[in-house]
């Protein structure tokens, strides 16, 4: 497709057709669509939530045909962040473990948990994640997206552990950093047996090295965790430490009763000390089946950000959109309710949360931040992302009728009149921007050159002036171009 005047532009896109999305305009979850991720878990930092999540790949068999996910093939994970929790930044994925990851000597890595200490006078960043079920990595970074590297170059808990060789599956790490500076790892699940599944005794919580890589003690038993399946979660709230988890799937009917949750359920156990005893609290979050109909395990991360308390957990509603059906986890985040200063019963819900502030279209906004999407692509961008997984981003292989878009950008009373996207690759075509859906009102016809991969900017006048908040969406035509970032000029 060649450059176009803007006659034209407007003739190629009355003529191609939307690309559908895997959720509605209004909906906020999944929260990312681009990729699987599952097992999320928040850090925030600096204003932002970063959810780092066990990045799920589809597999198939030599037909072609989709296999049932086994995780046996994950080893990266994903990180996105937001300020708004409906926006999400794309920072890649982490090449975690394997032969290419930073932790090269295992074989996988699910489930992470993150954190960050001020050490030395500098914010370090740490990671924690499971090589399968038999033992906890660590890496650290000087940011939330990396690049992580290995530390100590094996693993920082494993069977040789004291206390650790008889846990049934030893991963699900949590994190906590307490008050006083100290922190405390969490991990383990798994029922050893039939008769014991009311109690398993597979718990584990271990406090942390001040350098965050080492153990300061051996792990200890969490003592009577009733129905512990896997999921370790740790939260500090008023005072009181709540560790919560996922019940396992042998609970009877006279069971659930007796406990008042149900197997597969998000339940929470408090204490007055990071390492327990804990006692019952409350039920949490039901098994996503409960939700949305499709079931597996559960798995949750509770956190608060600017003030309120929210929860993020998977669910299998992008594949059951996608038209697959293998076990594979995308994540949501929904409110969490709270009673009495500790966690209360939740719900899973496709519209999620509201947007928390409005996105400044005026600043120069990554490409990568997407509220919504279809038909798109997003992949490393610059030699260190490249090489790591994760670090900046850009959005890829775009066709006649894929989109992006984000949600909630004021433009004030501000009177902007051109627009600027940055773009790079190999192709043309052109980018349709509009207002509130990407049919919608046109407020510019971006026509694309790009060749040998140089990054420019093109600077388009606007045919409308926006004002007030509005969603802001950006249509494709043509292939073989990039787009790495855009902004409002005022």
């Amino acid at each position: 497709m060649q450059v176009l005047e803007e006659m034209n532009m407007k003739e190629v896109f009355a003529n191609i057709k939307l690309s559908k999305a895997v959720k509605g305009l209004s909906e906020h979850n999944p929260v990312m669509t681009q990729r699987f991720g599952a097992d999320p878990y928040a850090l925030v930092y600096d204003g932002r939530v970063y959810l780092y999540m066990t990045g799920d790949k589809p597999m198939y068999d030599a037909d072609g045909k989709l296999l049932e996910n086994t995780y046996s093939n994950i080893n990266t994970i994903c990180v996105v962040s937001s300020e708004d929790l409906v926006n999400w930044t794309d920072h890649g994925t982490v090449y975690a473990a394997s032969e290419t990851g930073a932790a090269n000597w295992g074989a996988n890595s699910w489930a992470p948990a993150a954190a960050y200490k001020n050490i030395d006078g500098k914010d370090k960043f740490f990671l924690y994640f499971a090589n399968n079920g038999n033992g906890i990595a660590v890496l650290s970074a000087d940011s939330p997206v990396g690049p992580f590297t290995d530390p100590i170059n094996g693993p920082l808990i494993s069977r040789q552990t004291p206390n650790c060789a008889e846990v049934t599956w030893l991963f699900d790490p949590a994190v906590l950093m307490d008050d006083d500076g100290s922190a405390y790892l969490y991990v383990g699940g798994g029922v050893p047996s039939l008769e014991m599944a009311a109690n398993p005794g597979t718990a584990r919580v271990v406090k942390l090295g001040d350098d965050m890589i080492s153990l300061a003690c051996d792990p200890q038993p969490i003592e009577n965790v009733p129905f512990l399946f896997e999921d370790s979660g740790i939260n500090k709230m008023g005072g009181k430490y709540f560790y919560s988890y996922c019940s396992n799937f042998s609970m009877m009917p006279e069971d659930e009763e007796k406990e008042g949750y149900l197997q597969g359920e998000i339940v929470t156990l408090v204490s007055d000390s990071p390492m327990g005893p804990f006692k019952r609290y409350k039920p949490v979050l039901r098994n996503p089946e409960h939700f949305f109909g499709l079931g597996g395990n559960n798995h949750h991360c509770m956190f608060e950000f600017k003030g309120n308390w929210y929860i993020t957990y998977h669910a299998r509603i992008l594949e059951e959109a996608m038209g697959m059906n293998g076990g594979y986890r995308s994540t949501n985040i929904d409110v969490l309710e709270i009673e009495n200063g500790g966690p209360s019963v939740s719900k899973g819900t496709r519209n999620g949360v509201a947007q928390l502030s409005h996105l400044n279209p005026y600043d120069e906004v990554k490409a990568v931040t997407m509220a919504n999407s279809a038909g798109i692509d997003t992949v490393q961008y610059g030699e260190e992302a490249e090489r790591c997984g994760s670090g900046d981003m850009i959005v890829t292989g775009m066709s006649d009728g894929s989109w992006i878009g984000v949600s909630g950008a004021d433009f004030g009373n501000e009177e902007p009149f051109e627009i600027c996207l940055k773009v790079g690759g190999n192709g043309s075509g052109a980018i349709r921007v509009s207002l509130d859906r990407p049919d919608g009102e046109v407020l510019a016809y971006v026509p694309v050159e790009a060749q040998d991969n140089e990054v420019a900017d093109v600077f388009v006048s606007l045919d409308k002036t926006p004002s007030g908040v509005h969603d802001v969406f950006f249509t494709f035509a043509g292939e073989g171009y990039e787009l790495h970032s855009w902004r409002f000029v005022k």
